[in-house]
């Protein structure tokens, strides 16, 4: 059983799946799994509002990358020398493929786990129960330590360490392509508060110009209690240089309370010392060798995969 149908799980299932075992369930309080590979459709148009893309660095996200380019799930946008690769039509569309493949069942928020005789008991917020062997966690740190202190599990200080900013992205419908380069994307020179602008009509997965513009993590913590009225009219007056008043038709606002760890652990996952597996793993969980050294779509990839390996060897063992 994997809580949380992100990337992270993704990858552990598809590990999992390979080692031999058919019987994995993803579990996800979300409409669709992708978690921060999130694409929202608005008119004719789509836009990306959680990763704009990922880049390669490491061998095992390069091999699965090849296949993903082989089968036309991505595309290379723009960047060297390292690529960056986004999902032909948006990024949830990389999670949609890669979902496929697998048992998930979205719209299902778990709020407690039960130790039983032989593995875990998953108590849904509809009242469902769900039993299972082993028990992998995706969630962002936050939540997962929230649901093992409802469940009476201690998290561990380690776990506790992790600490996220959050982050604003307006996506703002436009009546013209905004002019910030062939690519359509810009994170250099911007004012301050500004991480990223991206127009998905020049990214080429959207019929309609629509541009996510990024606040940064420090300047979303200060903002985030504030009214979405009051976030939005400061976020399009500091986009102004790019984002004139004139060329906007419409704005919506998307709010991630977990979007970057600002203090990662560098440990792949975590396992509990419990009797029977409990593994938690997320973007969070850098690699000692990490090459970038903070959270990204590939740490999430290889977090999810190394907690499954780690996973499979156990079961295997008993």
């Amino acid at each position: 059983m994997i809580i949380g149908a992100g990337l992270s799980g993704l990858a552990a299932a598809k590990v999992l799946k390979e080692q031999g075992f058919s019987d994995v369930l993803l579990l996800d309080k979300g409409r669709s799994a992708g978690g921060r590979l999130a694409t929202r459709r608005i008119g004719k148009g789509r836009a990306d509002h959680g990763a704009q893309f990922f880049t390669v660095r490491t061998e095992a996200l390069k091999e699965e990358a090849a296949l993903w380019l082989e089968q036309g799930w991505i595309k290379k946008w723009f960047g060297d020398p390292y690529p960056r690769y986004t999902g032909v039509e948006g990024m949830n569309s990389l999670a949609k493929k890669l979902a496929e493949q697998f048992d998930v069942k979205t719209e299902t928020k778990v709020i407690r786990i039960q130790e039983a005789e032989n593995g875990y008991v998953l108590v849904t917020e509809e009242g469902g129960k769900i039993r299972s062997e082993a028990l992998i966690m995706t969630t962002p740190a936050p939540q997962a330590i929230e649901l093992l202190e409802e469940s009476g599990m201690d998290s561990g200080d380690r776990l506790k360490s992790i600490k996220f900013n959050p982050s604003f992205v307006a996506l703002v419908t436009l009546k013209e392509s905004l002019i910030i380069g062939d690519e359509g994307h810009i994170d250099q020179s911007l004012p301050d508060g500004l991480e990223r602008i991206a127009d998905h009509s020049l990214k080429g997965i959207s019929a309609e110009p629509i541009a996510s513009i990024y606040m940064t993590g420090e300047w979303s913590r200060n903002w985030y209690d504030q009214p979405s009225e009051e976030v939005i009219a400061e976020i399009l007056k500091r986009a102004e240089p790019f984002v004139h008043p004139e060329n906007i038709a419409a704005v919506q606002l998307k709010r991630w309370r977990f979007a970057e760890a600002v203090r990662p652990i560098y440990q792949p996952f975590i396992e509990l010392e419990n009797k029977h597996p409990l593994l938690i793993a997320g973007d969070a969980f850098l690699h000692q060798d990490d090459p970038a050294g903070r959270t990204r779509f590939e740490s999430a990839f290889l977090s999810g995969k190394a907690a499954a390996e780690a996973l499979a060897e156990r079961l295997k063992k008993l």
